[in-house]
């Protein structure tokens, strides 16, 4: 009895620690956890990590990454600058 007892909360305790992790990765989806803003009026997209907005949507769409994918590694290599 007592080691079903035992198992039981270790068992309740991993449980526990998966859906705490599961919790982290997978975020609530609000306004202020969004990447990436496309507004299709404006002809905007808006990447809200760096701050970085492009005027040309359907460029980009169309497959031109090139000014975004740049930006983006500029971003990366500063901040691991920062970090060192």
């Amino acid at each position: 009895m007592l080691r079903t007892k035992l198992y039981e909360m270790e068992k309740q305790k991993q449980d526990s620690e998966i859906t705490n992790a599961r919790r982290l990765q997978v975020g609530s989806a609000e306004r202020s956890e969004k990447i990436r803003t496309y507004n299709y009026p404006q002809g905007r997209i808006t990447d809200h990590r760096i701050g970085l907005s492009i005027y040309q949507m359907e460029n980009f769409l169309n497959g031109d990454l090139d000014e975004m994918i740049d930006n983006l590694i500029a971003a990366d290599r500063a901040e691991r600058l920062k970090g060192e």
